[in-house]
């Protein structure tokens, strides 16, 4: 096959090919105005499987005899900004179906979108796809929705948002489609009726967290214009509410986004495109934070009795991954094809032409982790770990779910190592930590009540307690666990037969402090020959270790109720 990507080395266009340049079957045209930026992007790639080859193509010049000359099978536009393309902004569209090329796009443009079924009659008799926004918005979105609502009767809300990495490089035509957009209408769905949306300065906070693993933070996200505000309608037109968002970071740049998109909402600017290159470069020099991101999809509705349902899908991507996601659309029908599953002719958007099945298989391999939870008001004796761990939980040993499942109270051996800094010892005295011991018995009572449980250890004689407890708002899908003033929040990280407890935040009295300041610690349950083991370690680096202790236990209401006092010190 031979695939023609306008826009070959730019963003995305370099993506798709770092996706696909592993394929022995593929030649890629790597085009775009400059012969030379794109003679040099293919001998960047050195030795590849696929054959790149540097062309130059101008979408505004010739097509006809640029289609002819290049004679390509499949065209990817991956230029844009497609809400700029003006009054001739299908002329690809239509010089690819004069030609006899296949056509697909990475619009984020709604109404460039909701255009494009026009040419549906057209791409048809010339037995050709031609699809649009073949991206995360609205291609992953759909068929997460269609997954989430399998076995609902009706879908009321749909909501959405990408967290990208303030690390994962931002194109300067992605900036000019944002500044094109910001503070001016557009066409959604909400509370049932059509009404209009003000992109950025409309907002709502949410935490990424896929089951098991370390979410991200509580992220703002705004509006933004994406197909999936009409497409998914098409799909769903019960659905009263469609709202999609991006959240990026760092905050304060967001925010400051979100004050310059106000101006134009209230009329004291026509627009920020003018802004364009400011925030292109702002974007891609002011940051730091975690090199992470992430996706979230909700739907709420109803099954076929009537109750509610609230379902989410979360997805977390790592480093350099999470920025080809929203190039794997391509990946994904550009693989199909060549295995002989051709996409149905015709011009639409490209919501029906994959399910999520078709992404997973690109995620594995990749650090890049989809899950889902169930938001479903849960049963109140539902256990506290098992709320937040999600999926997760039924993965874990079944010591481990027993011993966070109405277990009353636990027994076994533990030692304590304190260390030897004055500051350490301090801390340890004021939180009430024990002293140290080679070999103790150890007993711990768990107190539910209602969506809180309260732990006493007591090792010997010394007994200490903290409170835990499911976070909110910033914490969202934390375990908290507060020690007196102190309160810290962790992520519940399921590995294989092992939970541990990462910290993700800290405060005292309710006040916020930087991580920087933060004890650091290494705590997790696992098991070790059938038996329930727990590591705790406490220090600072002001302190160095402020306390070590680990063990074992068995629920006292099991058999370990039953056993003599030589057993228990075993």
């Amino acid at each position: 096959m031979k695939l023609l990507i306008v826009g070959g080395y730019g963003t995305f266009g370099g993506r798709i090919i770092q996706l696909l340049e592993s394929e022995p079957r593929l030649a890629v045209i790597v085009a775009g105005r400059s012969l030379a930026k794109a003679e040099a992007w293919c001998a960047s790639r050195g030795a590849v499987a696929a054959r790149l080859m540097p062309a130059a193509f101008d979408r505004d010049g010739d097509l006809a005899a640029q289609l002819a000359s290049l004679r390509p099978d499949t065209l990817v536009d991956a230029s844009g900004p497609f809400q700029a393309y003006g009054e001739g902004r299908y002329r690809l569209i239509e010089a690819c179906i004069a030609g006899r090329v296949n056509y697909l796009d990475l619009a984020d443009g709604s109404d460039f979108v909701a255009g494009v079924p026009a040419f549906d009659e057209a791409a048809r008799r010339a037995a050709l796809f031609v699809l649009s926004g073949v991206s995360s918005f609205p291609v992953l979105t759909a068929a997460v929705v269609r997954r989430l609502s399998c076995d609902m009767a009706r879908i009321d809300t749909i909501k959405g948002g990408i967290a990208p990495s303030p690390y994962a490089g931002v194109g300067e035509n992605v900036i000019r489609a944002i500044a094109g957009y910001a503070g001016q209408p557009v066409a959604l769905v909400r509370d049932g009726g059509k009404a209009q949306g003000r992109p950025l300065t409309e907002q709502m906070r949410y935490t990424i967290a896929p089951p098991g693993r370390v979410p991200l933070k509580n992220t703002l996200f705004s509006l933004v214009d994406v197909p999936d505000l009409r497409a998914l309608g098409e799909l769903w037109p019960q659905a009263k509410t469609i709202w999609m968002g991006a959240g990026p970071v760092p905050e304060i740049l967001h925010r400051a986004l979100i004050g310059l998109a106000w101006l134009v909402r209230i009329g004291l600017v026509g627009s920020l495109s003018p802004l364009a290159p400011l925030m292109h470069w702002a974007t891609n020099r002011l940051r730091w934070g975690e090199h992470r991101g992430g996706m979230f999809v909700l739907a709420e509705g109803a099954d076929r009795a009537g109750t509610p349902v609230k379902r989410s899908w979360h997805l977390l991507a790592e480093g350099d991954d999470g920025p080809l996601i929203p190039s794997m659309a391509v990946e994904a029908l550009v693989r199909k094809a060549l295995d002989g599953r051709v996409p149905a002719a015709g011009a639409r958007a490209a919501v029906d032409d994959l399910e999520l099945a078709d992404y997973e298989a690109l995620f594995a391999g990749r650090t890049i982790y989809p899950g889902f939870r169930d938001d479903t008001a849960a049963s109140p004796d539902k256990p506290l770990y098992a709320r937040l761990l999600g999926d997760a939980w039924q993965g874990l040993p079944d010591e481990i779910r027993a011993m966070h499942d109405q277990t009353k109270m636990a027994q076994g051996r533990a030692s304590v190592k304190r260390g030897r800094n004055i500051l350490g010892l301090m801390t340890a005295w004021l939180v009430g930590f024990p002293k140290a011991s080679e070999d103790i018995p150890v007993r711990v009572s768990f107190d539910v009540d209602g969506e809180e449980e309260t732990w006493t250890r007591t090792f010997g004689t010394h007994s200490f307690s903290s409170r835990q407890f499911a976070g909110r708002r910033r914490w969202q899908r934390l375990l908290c666990e507060r020690f007196g003033p102190l309160t810290f929040a962790m992520a519940l990280v399921a590995e294989e037969a092992k939970v541990s407890l990462v910290l993700r935040g800290w405060s005292v009295l309710g006040l916020p402090l930087p991580m920087w300041l933060c004890p650091r610690s290494t705590s997790y349950e696992t098991v070790e020959s059938g038996r329930f083991r727990f590591h705790v370690e406490i220090s600072h680096p002001f302190t160095g270790l402020i306390v070590r202790y680990r063990g074992w236990l068995e629920p006292v209401d099991s058999h370990a109720a039953k056993m003599s006092p030589d057993a228990v010190a075993s």
